[in-house]
């Protein structure tokens, strides 16, 4: 079914029926049901495409512009609605408009007063309000990630991929930034002028990039992805979170479909436990081995050998952002700029037959996170792919003497 739905041809087939049923006789109101059926999960962009190629085979454009009057019996006299669903409370694409704009009022009205108070009293209570509202700046850490992790990959699969490295590289530049300015106020030492260059640096880049996502970014994804993508980001938004607001109201449009979707994911999980796979030292089901992934205390994700994400797990507390839209790509885009270079390093020991493993470890807050690589081998040493284990380690660092009772 998903296939029919993605399958623009037989949409523009379908939409010729409509507009040859009009020609015909028809009322708007006998090709109103028809013509929502074919425009379901179709964004404004696709319909205009449709209809540019219906005047490319020689339909006059009268015709074309007819459909306007069915568009606006469907969306009840609103063509305004179909035309730009980024006004539509709930998608994404509103949602993370609303985020900025929470952004520019907290640094407007809140960052940079207190940071002009600062600047003629460095008090504690000055500096402590600082801190504070940087606090609340490094919120757009969710913001970027869901952009990062959600909607870049689906620009890619259209073959847009240097806008969003690009980007990446940008918001992890303000990551540092908004990083390097908390660092000079928790560790002030009576230097004004240091710490009011690295928070003007920090919001002044944030607003750089807030003009980027609104004058650029939002408006290229919305010409370039379809309804069903978008359906299917606002579906694993919560995974990552909100910054600084939460949504007030559902996507209205997508709920038919994300509920027909849950449906869908129920019963295919049902299905999971119906066959057995077999090991050389058992057997499992599907819903088992999936079950048993989540489980384990660590986030895994393996890539195969010609690079592509494959698999990563859902444990309870994930220590790294990842959603559904990463399977499929290749592994340099799931990284930021920065890190790729190590990546492929790694890779590549893997597959010389170099190394067989990599581990790093990084503190993030009170985790102590350990990363490791291996490079998963078959039975005659051939590379199948690379395995990444992340977990944190800080309670097993505490650990000492012994323990042989149960836990009450």
């Amino acid at each position: 079914m998903s296939e029919l739905i993605n399958n623009r041809e037989h949409r523009q087939e379908k939409l010729k029926e409509v507009i040859k049923e009009l020609h015909a006789g028809k009322t708007v109101e006998e090709v109103k049901a028809k013509f929502a059926k074919v425009i379901e999960g179709v964004t404004a962009k696709e319909i205009s495409l449709m209809e540019v190629e219906l005047v490319k085979e020689g339909l006059p454009i009268e015709e074309i512009q007819y459909l306007c009057d069915v568009h606006a019996a469907v969306f009840k006299g609103s063509i305004e609605e179909i035309h730009n669903p980024e006004e539509t409370p709930g998608h994404p694409v509103y949602t993370m408009r609303e985020e900025n704009e929470a952004l520019e009022d907290l640094i407007e009205n809140s960052i940079r007063p207190n940071l002009d108070r600062f600047k003629k009293d460095d008090s504690e209570q000055n500096r402590f309000a600082l801190i504070q509202d940087i606090n609340l700046l490094w919120d757009i850490d969710k913001h970027y990630s869901r952009k990062e992790n959600l909607i870049f990959p689906y620009l890619e699969k259209y073959g847009i991929t240097s806008p969003p490295k690009v980007m990446w590289g940008v918001d992890d530049e303000i990551r540092a930034f908004i990083k390097g300015a908390k660092l000079s106020l928790t560790t002030y030492k009576g230097d004004i002028d240091e710490v009011v260059e690295k928070v003007e640096e920090a919001i002044d880049q944030v607003i750089e990039m807030i003009f980027k996502e609104d004058s650029i970014l939002f408006p290229m994804c919305l010409d370039t992805l379809t309804e069903d993508e978008w359906i299917k980001i606002y579906n694993e938004t919560e995974e990552i979170g909100y910054t600084l607001i939460e949504p007030k109201e559902k996507w209205k449009r997508a709920r038919i479909d994300l509920e027909e979707k849950a449906k869908e994911e129920t019963e295919v999980d049902e299905s999971l436990d119906k066959g057995y796979i077999k090991f050389e030292t058992g057997i499992l089901t599907s819903k088992e081995i999936n079950h048993i992934f989540n489980t384990i205390p660590g986030d895994m994700t393996f890539v195969d050998k010609d690079n592509i994400v494959k698999y990563f797990s859902q444990g309870k507390e994930r220590l790294f952002a990842r959603t559904k839209a990463v399977i499929g790509r290749t592994v340099e885009n799931c990284h930021p700029p920065a890190s790729v270079n190590v990546v492929e390093k790694i890779v590549n020991s893997f597959k010389s037959g170099e190394k067989d493993s990599e581990s790093f470890w990084i503190k993030m807050g009170e985790k102590y996170v350990l990363i490791q690589y291996f490079a998963v081998r078959d039975e005659n040493g051939e590379f199948l792919g690379t395995l990444e284990f992340s977990q944190d380690i800080a309670p097993i660092k505490d650990l000492e003497g012994e323990r042989r009772l149960l836990s009450e």
